[in-house]
């Protein structure tokens, strides 16, 4: 078959696949694209925020909503390396906050055009509405791996309709769909890198309800003991936990677990959107913010004074790129570059504490520490009080002439 003939008949191919979390927006779209004659394919990437029972529950409501096929994709690995990785080279939150905890999104993009591959067809969906950030991510990155058909439901709705959660909710209980009892309330987003939460009174500006809470444990059921763990670095990344070497996406699960329990890592984020509203969100990120901390912790003892100046500023560029849908464009893979330059030395181990709601780095250890041999900061010194002086006296002679030449001429 010529190429101009397979993607004549990918658009003409009736199946679409649809990128589904089992939530009240995915499960819409199910319906909703069916009875527009569409042959539904839903594909699930886990990327690595639910247990065993909810992916059972996924594929279960997949089946319930009567879709043609769903499969189920291992994202753990990939989203290590595609996203985890340079985030903590970078090191930066979006707007100096949010850790960006949407950015698997586009690894469930590649996830669904490989299933687009399999079945021949070039339309793909996806449930994000027409009010946020993941609209311009999951087209974006569509467009730029290929040309297809893209559809988003939600919104098409959302031309007719100003409240589209109700509706939404309204429309799969007609049909028999049951909503759980969270989807009500809120819009919730798991992954490996951690989960956000959105709607109900967060929307409203108003102080998170008590259901608004995920992996963090709240302060009442805060462990008594202390806990502290060691990170080790090869290169900038995270390889072993307490000495044990563990695969990247392992050890980021254990994180989310071992400090979620002392709630580290909660935020109530309000920042500017790619389409230029506020968004507000309740975020938990309790395994990144403790890798974040030690990754910091060594690079600053070991790049050197000028390099920990430049990198916040090609880190904040990355994080922008990736936050507002640019994730293949070719600026992030040349950032990426100089990110990955900057790690030769980023090699060691840094011990963390908490006793809850915060972590702190307490010890680091590295070959490459830099250390001046006969000198401590603030307490000892190799060089003479003469070259103490005339450092000072050289390196503020600008400043100091100003004030020479201008004092009391006003």
């Amino acid at each position: 078959m010529t190429a101009s003939a397979a993607t004549s008949n990918a658009s003409e191919s009736k199946d679409i696949v649809l990128a589904f979390s089992g939530g009240l927006d995915t499960s819409f779209c199910v319906p909703y694209l069916k009875e527009r004659g569409w042959n539904v394919h839903t594909v699930f990437a886990d990327t690595g925020g639910v247990d065993a029972e909810e992916r059972s529950f996924i594929e279960q409501r997949a089946a319930e909503l009567g879709v043609a096929s769903h499969v189920t994709v291992d994202g753990g690995p990939a989203i290590w390396s595609g996203f985890v990785k340079p985030f903590v080279w970078a090191g930066e939150g979006y707007q100096g906050q949010y850790p960006l905890l949407v950015s698997d999104r586009y690894l469930i993009v590649e996830a669904a055009l490989r299933r687009c591959a399999e079945l021949g067809t070039n339309a793909v969906a996806h449930g994000c509405t027409g009010m946020g950030n993941d609209q311009v991510r999951f087209d974006l990155a569509v467009k730029a791996l290929g040309d297809y058909r893209i559809l988003a439901p939600i919104r098409e709705i959302q031309k007719e309709h100003t409240e589209v959660r109700a509706y939404e909710q309204r429309y799969l209980e007609e049909r028999g769909f049951c909503v759980r009892a969270k989807q009500k309330a809120y819009t919730i987003n798991e992954n490996l890198l951690g989960l956000t939460m959105s709607g109900g009174e967060i929307d409203r500006w108003q102080a998170p309800g008590e259901g608004a809470r995920g992996w963090c444990a709240p302060r009442s059921e805060w462990p008594t003991q202390p806990l502290q763990v060691r990170i080790g670095f090869e290169r900038g990344e995270a390889v072993s936990l307490d000495g044990e070497r563990v695969a990247g996406h392992e050890l980021l699960a254990r994180l989310n677990a071992l400090f979620g329990q002392y709630g580290v890592g909660r935020g109530l984020y309000t920042g500017d959107t790619t389409i230029g509203l506020k968004g507000r969100i309740v975020f938990e990120a309790p395994g990144l913010t403790a890798l974040l901390t030690a990754h910091r912790a060594l690079e600053e003892a070991v790049l050197t004074k000028q390099q920990n100046r430049f990198k916040p500023e090609i880190a904040r560029k990355w994080v922008e790129l990736v936050y507002e849908g640019f994730f293949h464009d070719p600026l992030k893979a040349d950032l990426e570059a100089f990110l990955q330059s900057s790690q030769a030395t980023v090699n060691g181990e840094v011990a963390l504490e908490t006793q809850g709601g915060r972590v702190d780095a307490v010890a680091v250890e590295s070959p490459h520490l830099l250390n001046a041999k006969g000198a401590t900061y603030a307490q000892a010194a190799d060089w003479g009080v003469e070259e103490a002086e005339g450092f000072i006296k050289l390196f503020g002679m600008s400043s100091t002439l100003w004030a020479e030449i201008n004092r009391g001429r006003d």
